[in-house]
């Protein structure tokens, strides 16, 4: 579970509570009207713009900016240094008895294949086209999420001109006005909320986690490779460095040299 994400949707909502409760009466800030074309409004353009199937699996999306089970990169790679020694050791052949250590998938498919005398290149285009998909998924659901954002300000936007135009139709009394106007602004608030309280910060976590397991899938592409050609342990291993931060790299050698 990625608790960060609860903490900062809880940080990001208290404020904007606390200063609801600071500022005023609460309830002046209720208007069901508003909330009926801001969230109505912004979840039919939402399923206009894109195919139900893919609706209404949402919540499975935002599911995963929380729950996000994305293997850590350094214990991949150390596990791909480990195979490619008893590749060296043993014979490639040997890893299928290993099969059962391996903790990533994708790593499972690799080796099988590589095991199985698969050519390098067949395996290449196998596991980056596997990879390709895995982004068009993950970029779809972000998508979905990107466009809530955006469509929520906008139909503030329709709410406030509405309650203007409603304001405007009252004219002949003055005691109305301010009342009326305060109501207008409120769709406004709300498709502010939306859109940067939830929508927003939901969808640039998916693209973070998109990128943190694109980077593991990477590696370890790079790694089957790497031990399907044969090449030393320790090879293997620069190799797969190369994909980390340079204070990483040097704390993967401190841990290393520990164990």
């Amino acid at each position: 579970m990625d608790i960060g994400t609860l903490i900062g949707l809880g940080v990001a909502l208290a404020s904007v509570a606390l200063a609801i409760i600071l500022g005023g009466d609460p309830l002046a800030l209720i208007n069901i009207p508003s909330v009926v074309v801001v969230a109505g409004g912004s979840a039919g353009a939402v399923i206009a713009a894109f195919p139900l199937a893919r609706i209404l699996k949402v919540h499975t999306v935002v599911l995963k900016s929380i729950f996000n089970d994305t293997s850590d990169v350094e214990e991949v790679i150390r596990d791909l240094v480990k195979f490619a020694e008893i590749a060296r050791r043993e014979g490639i052949l040997s890893l299928e008895n290993h099969v059962g250590d391996m903790k990533e998938e994708f790593v499972v498919r690799g080796i099988k294949m590589a095991v199985d005398g698969t050519d390098p290149e067949l395996i290449r285009v196998i596991m980056e086209t596997e990879l390709e998909g895995l982004m068009d998924r993950h970029m779809s659901g972000k998508m979905i999420l990107d466009q809530f954002g955006k469509y929520a300000p906008a139909f503030g936007m329709i709410g406030t001109l509405m309650g203007l135009i409603f304001m405007l139709g009252s004219m002949d009394d003055p005691s109305s006005i301010g009342p009326s106007m305060a109501v207008a602004l409120i769709t406004t608030l709300y498709g502010a909320v939306i859109a940067n309280v939830f929508a927003g910060p939901i969808a640039d976590k998916l693209y973070m986690n998109d990128q943190e397991e694109v980077l593991l899938k990477t590696v370890i592409i790079a790694g089957v490779m790497s031990i399907q050609s044969g090449d030393n342990p320790r090879v293997v291993e620069s190799k797969l460095l190369t994909y980390l931060p340079p204070a990483q790299r040097a704390g993967f050698g401190d841990e290393a040299e520990a164990a």
